[in-house]
């Protein structure tokens, strides 16, 4: 199994693709919702990394996915953007899918 990353820049990519992770550049709702479309349907890929921003752009697709499928694991990472602390984003995905309130 290996890593795929959904970034909204380049330069979390190229610091990615340096360990070895391969991935793709998207700007637009539409081509992040296409992206992860795509690597969920990827038989070899286990874990996919997505920026902030990248999840902003998608985000009930992404909770859906989450949800819904055992494999891959989806797991949002900041950026050189990051706008919110990662324990800000656990809380809120656990209000929103569960119902509880951290």
């Amino acid at each position: 199994m290996k890593f795929y990353l959904i970034s909204d820049n380049i330069d979390t990519q190229m610091g990615m693709r340096l360990a070895g992770v391969e991935g793709v550049v998207v700007h637009t709702a539409e081509e992040v919702s296409d992206a992860l479309d795509s690597a969920m349907d990827m038989s070899d890929v286990g874990v996919v990394l997505m920026t902030e921003l990248a999840v902003k752009q998608c985000r009930e697709k992404v909770y859906d996915y989450k949800l819904t499928r055992k494999t891959p694991l989806i797991v949002e990472i900041p950026d050189r953007h990051a706008t919110s602390g990662i324990s800000e984003t656990i809380s809120r995905y656990l209000a929103e899918a569960v119902g509880i309130k951290l």
